[in-house]
């Protein structure tokens, strides 16, 4: 997953809010995309997680790669709560990163307002229909 987010990778390279998710999608940075998206201080990718079951330390590694620029990591897991496992929770706890998991439009509220406060957050957020 490293390189599907590199330098060279289609993305947006500034973090936008979300001004709507549903429809398979996201709309941010005047643009939309299809399907699910990572967010980071430094940019916004695609995804590759389909479901929460996809969610794993493989999809969640360029959040691990960041872990001295982020305080805050939010998952939204779709349309249904859930909860982390507890191995990547603690991945998450020994970088000192905070996660919260949390259907995917709170997920998109939440990273809004942390957005909003400059804070150093990132989100996984899977697309809903």
């Amino acid at each position: 997953m490293a390189d599907d987010l590199g330098s060279d990778a289609p993305h947006l390279p500034t973090p936008a809010p979300i001004d709507a998710y549903g429809n398979g999608g996201f709309r941010f940075g005047g643009m939309s995309h299809r399907g699910s998206l990572i967010c980071f201080p430094d940019g916004m990718w695609a995804w590759p997680v389909t479901s929460f079951k996809d969610v794993s330390a493989d999809t969640l590694a360029q959040a691990f790669a960041r872990g001295d620029t982020l305080d805050v990591f939010l998952i939204g897991a779709g349309r249904d709560p859930v909860l982390l496992p507890p191995r990547l929770r603690e991945m998450f706890h020994d970088l000192s990163i905070s996660v919260d998991v949390m259907t995917t439009g709170a997920a998109v509220r939440t990273y809004n307002v942390l957005l909003g406060e400059n804070r150093r957050a990132g989100a996984g957020l899977i697309a809903v229909e």
